[in-house]
C-alpha cells in the first residue's frame, strides 16, 4: 500500500524506489501483485512516467485514509504506553472547574508537559454515565459514591459549605450563624440536576425547616450574583467562593448543622487505566494528601 501511494504521488517507479530506499524491481513487483489481486490496472505508461487510472485514483483516496488511520493508531498506542505523553479524559462538576481543576492540571503539566487533557463538565448523573460509557477515564464527583456497582474510586476531601448573604443583610456582620436563622429567607438554589441542591435541602431539613426557593440556577457565578444583588441567600462550597467578582456576597460560617460535601475521584470498576491516566490519578491522590486540603 505504501509503495502504491508513493508511486501514485511521484508517477515514476525510479523516484518512488529512491524515496522508499528499496530496489526499483521490488516496487514494480509489488504494484503488479496489487493489480493482480484487485483485478484492475492502477497505472498506465505515459512516456517515461506512469499515469494513475481512474480506478487507481479511487483506490488511492481510500488507501491514504487507511494509512493515515494506521499512523494515528500507532501514535495512540505509543502514547498509551508512555506516561509522559498521551491524553487524559477527565470529567468534573461545574463548581470544581473554577479553581481546583485548572490548578491540578497546571501542576501536572509542569511534570508532564506533553500530556493532553480532554475536559468534560457535567452533573452527577452525567459524569457517572460518561464514566460507564467510556467517554472519560476519570472524574471528579460530588458527593463521592462510597458504594457503587460499576464505579470505584477514592475520597479526596470533605469541603465545608458556607452561607452567602447580601452585603446589607442583618446577619452579614456575623462570623458564625445557625442555619435555622435563615428559615424565613428566600433561597437561591441550584437546579434539580445538581447534587448541591440536595445537600442544602437535607441540611435545612435537619435544621427544622423547608427553604423557600425564589430563584434557581446552574452556574455558581449566577447564584453568587443573585445573592449579592439582594435576591436571597444560599449555601455554597468554599472553593466556589474564592474567585472575586463585581457582585460579591458576604460569606459566613454555618453551624447547627455544619454543612459539608464529599469530593472524590472515580473510574470504571476493575478496569486497568493507561499509564498516563494512572500517573495522573496517583498525582491527584498525593496532591490532596498534602497540598490540596490546604488550598480548600
Amino acid at each position: 500500500m505504501q509503495y502504491f501511494v508513493k508511486v501514485a504521488k511521484k508517477q515514476h517507479v525510479t523516484q518512488a524506489s529512491e524515496e522508499l530506499h528499496v530496489a526499483q524491481s521490488a516496487v514494480s513487483r509489488q504494484i503488479r501483485q496489487l493489480e493482480q489481486e484487485l483485478g484492475v490496472t492502477l497505472f498506465v505508461q505515459k512516456g517515461r512516467n506512469l499515469q494513475i487510472t481512474p480506478v487507481g485514483k479511487l483506490f488511492l483516496t481510500r488507501i491514504e485514509g487507511i494509512l493515515g488511520e494506521l499512523d494515528r493508531a500507532v501514535v495512540e498506542v505509543q502514547e498509551f504506553l508512555d506516561p509522559t505523553r498521551g491524553e487524559i479524559r477527565i470529567g468534573f462538576p461545574h463548581s470544581l472547574g473554577i479553581a481546583l481543576l485548572p490548578t491540578v492540571v497546571a501542576k501536572f503539566r509542569k511534570i508532564y508537559p506533553e500530556v493532553k487533557f480532554r475536559l468534560r463538565q457535567g452533573t452527577y448523573a452525567h459524569l457517572i454515565r460518561d464514566i460507564l460509557e467510556g467517554e472519560i477515564d476519570l472524574s471528579f464527583i460530588s458527593p463521592f459514591p462510597e458504594s457503587h456497582n460499576y464505579v470505584s474510586g477514592e475520597l479526596l476531601l470533605v469541603e465545608e459549605l458556607f452561607g452567602i448573604l447580601p452585603e446589607n443583610h442583618e446577619l452579614a456582620g456575623e462570623e458564625i450563624i445557625r442555619l435555622e436563622q435563615l428559615k424565613e429567607e428566600q433561597f437561591v438554589m441550584f437546579s434539580d440536576a445538581y447534587s448541591l441542591r440536595s445537600i442544602v435541602l437535607q441540611a435545612c431539613k435537619k435544621a427544622g425547616f423547608v427553604p423557600k426557593i425564589g430563584f434557581e440556577g446552574e452556574e455558581t457565578d449566577t447564584i453568587r450574583g443573585l445573592v449579592a444583588a439582594g435576591m436571597g441567600v444560599s449555601l455554597m462550597p468554599e472553593m466556589a467562593l474564592k474567585e472575586m467578582s463585581q457582585l460579591q456576597p458576604v460569606k459566613v460560617r454555618v453551624i447547627e448543622p455544619t454543612v459539608t460535601r464529599t469530593i472524590g475521584l472515580i473510574r470504571r470498576k476493575n478496569e486497568k487505566l493507561s499509564p498516563v491516566v494512572e500517573a495522573f490519578r496517583e498525582f491527584l491522590l498525593e496532591y490532596f494528601k498534602n497540598e490540596g486540603k490546604k488550598e480548600v
